[in-house]
Formats: structure tokens, sequence, C-alpha cells
């Protein structure tokens, strides 16, 4: 019978090429959801301004520098689920597994590494949801607004209908500076059915920083408003009248109030967010029940944020846990089987999240707790299939 000490080699040994497998998986899997969860922000924030004008070649590089902490948070637990479940299933496809447990090796032993790997990938998702991607987050909304305020102007592209504006159309022949040529204006309502067309044949454009508006100002202006409440008859003859000077103005809150100047609660580093919970605390009790649940309902937003920071690092562990039992069970050497599993259980994990935050309006219900049900629900399911394949 061979002594503990021969067993410690071939153990340790196990220990590395799992962990070295699972690590190189995760890692491979975290660059993928990160790329894909980039791409958004990248074509909706970069890309489409830098195209227009809007942002120059190196403030869009070093945008993108920003972007893989912002979406660390979420990459992660991802990663770490996918990683896990296209290597067990490949060890467990190629009867590896088999051989482990034949060679009186436990699961949970077999799983040790990937239990460490979690616990480290739950440290690390800690410190990106509290510190790193606050400060990354913050730096690139505030680079990006001031990239875009540099030159505001530069929304007004000729001859393209822009729709960057709610509620209306614009479309200019030709643009000199802040001297615009040829220029049509469609007003929507809200089923973006036409209320009013203005033509003009010259106007200027200026930027208003107090409200941050663009501010055009049209001359000589011919406006012309259907006369039906049916607007895409021609039953009556729509009413044309003439203008001296036609000024709209055109809000850029969506690109300059919500960026950069009011920082969210979700953008809040642990400091920032515990002098913020401290500080709601210390406010004197409202003296009216209308103003009380406002209040209560401002500290429970704050709470969740919180709480889902906290959640979102556990998921890391969580995820690890169930990946386990999961990928032995499922067998199989196709990376899109077990892509196809990892999707649908972090779509899981992500709907019953969003729908507990749904409830940030009812304090009563305390969200705040039931935000920890998801991680719960996995942690809870792969103990139970790790006895059930024990047995």
């Amino acid at each position: 019978m061979p002594c503990p000490e021969n067993h410690r080699l071939p153990l340790n040994l196990l220990d590395r090429h799992i962990f070295k497998s699972v690590f190189g998986a995760c890692a491979g899997a975290v660059a993928l959801f990160g790329f894909l969860l980039m791409l958004v922000n990248t074509l909706r924030d970069i890309l489409v301004p830098l195209l227009a004008g809007q942002l120059g070649a190196g403030i869009a590089a070093q945008l993108l520098l920003m972007l893989p902490l912002t979406v660390a948070q979420f990459a992660l637990p991802m990663g770490i689920l996918t990683g896990v479940l296209l290597v067990l299933g490949r060890l467990s496809a190629d009867s590896e597994i088999v051989a482990m447990r034949a060679a009186g090796i436990s699961l949970a032993r077999i799983a040790r590494p990937i239990f460490i790997l979690g616990a480290l990938g739950g440290l690390l998702c800690l410190f990106t949801n509290f510190y790193a991607f606050p400060k990354a987050k913050v730096k690139y909304e505030r680079e990006l607004t001031a990239a875009l305020r540099r030159n505001p102007l530069s929304f007004i592209v000729p001859k393209t209908y822009i729709r960057e504006f709610k509620g209306c159309v614009i479309y200019v022949g030709a643009k000199e500076g802040t001297v615009l040529h040829d220029v049509w204006f469609w007003k929507l309502d809200d089923r973006q059915r036409m209320t009013q067309l203005v033509r003009a044949t010259s106007g200027r454009i200026d930027f208003d920083e107090t409200t941050n508006e663009l501010v055009a100002v049209l001359t000589p202006a011919q406006v012309t408003t259907p006369m039906s409440d049916d607007r895409e008859s021609n039953a009556e003859p729509p009413l044309v009248n003439l203008f001296g000077e036609y000024s709209p103005r055109l809000p850029l809150d969506r690109y300059f109030s919500s960026k950069g100047s009011n920082v969210k609660p979700e953008w809040l580093t642990s400091e920032q967010l515990l002098a913020e919970r401290a500080r709601l605390a210390s406010l004197p009790p409202e003296p009216t029940p209308p103003l009380q649940r406002a209040a209560a309902i401002t500290r429970m937003k704050l709470e969740l944020v919180i709480q889902d920071k906290f959640n979102l690092a556990l998921a890391a562990f969580a995820f690890a846990v169930v990946a386990v039992p999961l990928g032995i069970q499922v067998s199989r050497r196709e990376t899109s089987a077990n892509l196809g599993v990892a999707l649908i259980l972090v779509l899981s994990y992500y709907l019953l999240t969003v729908v507990v935050k749904l409830l940030d309006r009812h304090p009563e219900y305390h969200p705040d707790c039931l935000l920890w049900l998801p991680n719960v629900i996995f942690l809870s399911l792969g103990v139970w299939l790790f006895r059930r394949i024990e047995k």
C-alpha cells in the first residue's frame, strides 16, 4: 500500500493540470464575452461618433482602452462558468474523470482547483466591482463627454438624415462652420408621425452650454402643418406659414447630462457607496408618509447597488460550483453545446436578478435580501448535483 507521501505528488500534478486547463479556458471565455459586451458600447459610443467626425482617432483609442474594465464585472462570472463547462465536458467525454475516480480520487478532490479558481475569480470580481469598474466607468464617461462637448456642432452632419434628437428628423444640405444651407426639419409626435415640416434656405447653429442644447436659427422659414388629425391622409390641405425666423432647440441631454456630470450609484467606489449610505441614514425623518416612502425608495436603490456588486462577485464562485457537476454530466467535447448550456444558465441568473431589481420601489418586500436568491439557487443546485453524481 503506497504511503501518503507518494500520493501527494500525483495529486499536486493533477491539481496543476486541472487548474491550468480551466484557467486557460476561462481566460479565453472571459475575453470572448468581454469582446461581445465591448462591441455594443464601441458601436454606440465610439464607432458612430468617430465615423461622424465627432471623435478623433486618439480619443477613440483611449476610450477603447478603458472599455475592458467597464465590462469585466459581467464577463468574469460568465467566463468562469463557460470555461469550467468546456474543460470538464471534454475531460468527462474522454473518460478522464472516470479514470480519476477509479483511482480513488473523489469528485470533491478533483474539483478542488476549480473551487480555488472560482474563489480567486470572486475576489477579483469584488475588486473590479467596488474599485476598478467605478474608476474606469467614470473616467470613460467624462472623457467621452469632454470629447463630444469640444465639438458639439459635429452632430449636424451634411447630406444625412439626422435622427439623434428625440421627436425630430433633420436634413442639412451643406454646413460651413456654424452656417447651414438647405435645411429640412421634421417634427414628429410620439407615434413618429409628422406634425410639422420646416424648410429654410439658410440658417445657423450654436451650442448653449447652460442647457446642453443646440440652438438653430432658420431664416426664412416655411412651416407646413397638416390640418387633419389623421396625418396619413390628404383629406385636407396643409396649413403653410412663412416666418422670418424659426428657432428649434435640440437637446443633447442623452450625451451630456447623464455622462460625466452626474455619477450614477453604480459608478461609485466602495468608500463612496458607504459614505452615501451613511449620509442617507443621517438625514432627519420625513414628516409625511409620501416623503417617507420616497426616502425609503432612495435608500433601497442604493442598497440594491451595494448588494448587487457583492452578488456579482459571489456569482463567480456559484457558477464554478454548479458548472463542475453539469460539465461532467453533459460530457461533450463540442464547444457549441457547452456554450449553449452556459448561456442558458447565465440568462436564467440575470433574469432572476432583473426581476428582483424591479422591486426597488417596494422596500417592504426587501429586494436587497431577495437579490441573494439567484446565488442561493445556483449554489443549492450545485450541491444537489454533486451529491447525485457521488451516489
